[in-house]
């Protein structure tokens, strides 16, 4: 099978030169060699600086796409470090499912943004946010600089712009989520992988299994068993002390916080797999949702992703085994949670990197497709269109891209910016309420409400599933089992404020409904703030879903996300 040549053109091989040596894979040193020894790799600071300005602003501008970030790992957190925060039932000692030594990892920063910006909680989010981000540029950088030395500067190119500007990857790059944690192990095992550090791939695999994401032990595998197939001995020993540090670490984490011997780790496994977990509690979804979310969130990415194992045969010989191998856990993981009923968007974060590399390996192979076997220096027409072809394809890419960052960011960002006008507010006693009904679960966690708010209280608005409830430490705090918890999400009569008098400050989505909302009584409150927010039901898809100019505030319909305080008497 023919492959495409190194950027310097070779004399063609006459009858009386002898055979070229046979080789199953094709790298970069394949090229350095060609081109006596000239590095034509992309160098460490161009995508550590461009996966960082966009990083940046990921941290400063992302929004909060599930509750579940909020409540099993911002809140908590926020009790760590000040004492108060909503607990959910995963984090009662009767379960202890959620993980405290990923919440102690988090508190590496946390704590001493604490010590420098005191009461300033706002900043305290925002330097973890910043955090994250690095996390992500680092372990990203390793995989594009890999693929750089690996398969040439065009592939990693392509790559690097993906990884930038995919919408999917600029979102869950700073999402305080274990599903984002072992997105950034997937990154860097993968880069260590490709450059041949088998045994470091395997240790950095156990950590975004163990301290990240359990189930993510999937997507890990096909680098894991290669790198064990490769260099047995010292890829066992590095997961192996990897792993039984880690696990001895979080048993003792546990017992700290729960005030008893157990393992999160293992009780979330058993929970849904041998507990048979009714995750179904919470929502399910049809076998398309991935493909349509993954469309969503990388448009035309997503698609050339899924046809890279289309395109192996004709360019094999140029990416090996070990592009597949690495690129393998998307169509492994795709499958494996497309046969859960439960399906969120979050458990799709460990593959993102993956679908960038797929479809930028398809984008590069477009004139493979077309070029003679025989004759590696075809420069027919349908070539040249092929090779023109790659630039506009991923041009088209980046800026559907840019759309659908655009669209999210300006359409739903209201939550977050609400919350922050409350410490403009502070003219009230000390001690108010503040209620939330059916916007609970967009509640941006406790490091958005300021001291002065006593409490946040959640009122009846329909909704009959558990919610959480503050840690409770005249029970225990982190080690109690309060009664009111159960796994079944069942609710609870004391998760609602039944005294409506006692609020101080609301906050209300109001949509364009036949009903009125409590804000709509105005002798009772006045609208303090509000911000537009995008009406996903009465939106065209297209419309809302990526940001066309002067037609995506036009076909779109907006309410108001509304601070309200209650008019004194």
């Amino acid at each position: 099978m023919a492959m495409m040549q190194p950027a310097i053109r070779q004399r063609r091989s006459q009858i009386s030169d002898p055979p070229a040596p046979s080789s199953s894979s094709y790298s970069k040193l394949d090229k350095e060699a060609k081109s006596d020894g000239k590095d034509e790799g992309l160098k460490w600071l161009l995508p550590f600086v461009a996966l960082g300005f966009l990083r940046y602003m990921s941290a400063t501008s992302n929004i909060i796409h599930d509750c579940d970030e909020v409540f099993n790992y911002w809140e908590p957190l926020h009790f760590l470090l000040y004492k108060t925060g909503f607990q959910t039932w995963e984090y009662s000692s009767q379960f202890a499912l959620r993980s405290y030594l990923y919440l102690l990892f988090h508190e590496i920063v946390a704590r001493p943004a604490l010590w420098l910006f005191g009461d300033e909680k706002v900043r305290v989010f925002y330097a973890v946010r910043f955090f994250l981000g690095f996390l992500s540029v680092v372990t990203e950088t390793v995989l594009v600089v890999a693929v750089s030395r690996k398969y040439g500067k065009r592939l990693a190119s392509y790559t690097l712009a993906m990884l930038c500007l995919a919408s999917g990857c600029f979102f869950a790059s700073t999402s305080f989520l274990p599903s984002s944690f072992s997105m950034y192990a997937i990154s860097l095992a993968s880069g260590l992988f490709l450059l041949d550090k088998h045994a470091a791939a395997v240790a950095v695999s156990a950590i975004g299994v163990i301290l990240g994401w359990p189930f993510s032990i999937l997507a890990f595998l096909p680098v894991t068993l290669y790198s064990l197939y490769i260099k047995f001995k010292p890829a066992f020993i590095a997961g192996a002390v990897t792993s039984v540090i880690l696990l001895a670490l979080s048993v003792v984490t546990d017992y700290y916080y729960y005030g008893k011997w157990t393992s999160s780790v293992l009780n979330l496994l058993i929970y849904n797999v041998a507990g048979g977990g009714e995750s179904h509690l919470y929502g399910t979804e049809g076998p398309l949702f991935y493909l349509k979310n993954g469309f969503n969130n990388f448009n035309f990415c997503f698609v050339l992703a899924m046809l890279f194992l289309a395109i192996l045969p004709i360019a094999k010989k140029k990416y090996a085994s070990d592009l597949l191998i690495v690129i393998s856990p998307l169509y492994i993981w795709l499958g494996f949670m497309s046969l859960q009923a439960h399906k969120e968007e979050r458990f799709l974060y460990p593959i993102y990197p993956l679908i960038c590399l797929a479809a930028s390996a398809v984008i590069e192979s477009f004139p493979d497709l077309f070029r003679d076997k025989y004759d590696s220096f075809d420069t027919s027409i349908i070539v040249k269109v092929a090779k023109f072809l790659r630039p506009v394809v991923l041009s088209i890419i980046l800026y559907a891209s840019h759309a659908r960052t655009f669209s999210l960011i300006h359409g739903y960002s209201a939550p977050i910016e609400i919350y922050k006008l409350l410490e403009h507010h502070d003219d009230v006693a000390n001690g108010s309420v503040l209620c939330v009904g059916s916007e609970w679960h967009r509640y941006p966690s406790s490091f958005f409400v300021p001291d002065f708010v006593g409490q946040v209280r959640w009122i009846d608005d329909g909704f009959g599933g558990l919610l959480p409830f503050q840690f409770n430490s005249t029970l225990g705090g982190t080690a109690a089992a309060p009664p009111y918890f159960n796994n079944k999400n069942k609710a609870s009569e004391e998760q609602y404020l039944h005294d409506i008098d006692a609020c101080t400050f609301l906050v209300e989505l109001q949509l364009k409904r036949p009903y009125l909302t409590r804000g709509s009584d105005l002798s009772t409150w006045e609208a303090i703030a509000a911000l537009p927010y995008l009406d996903r039901e009465l939106s065209p898809a297209l419309y809302r879903s990526f940001f066309i100019p002067y037609l995506w505030q036009e076909k779109n319909v907006f309410g108001l996300y509304k601070l309200f305080r209650r008019i004194t008497k």
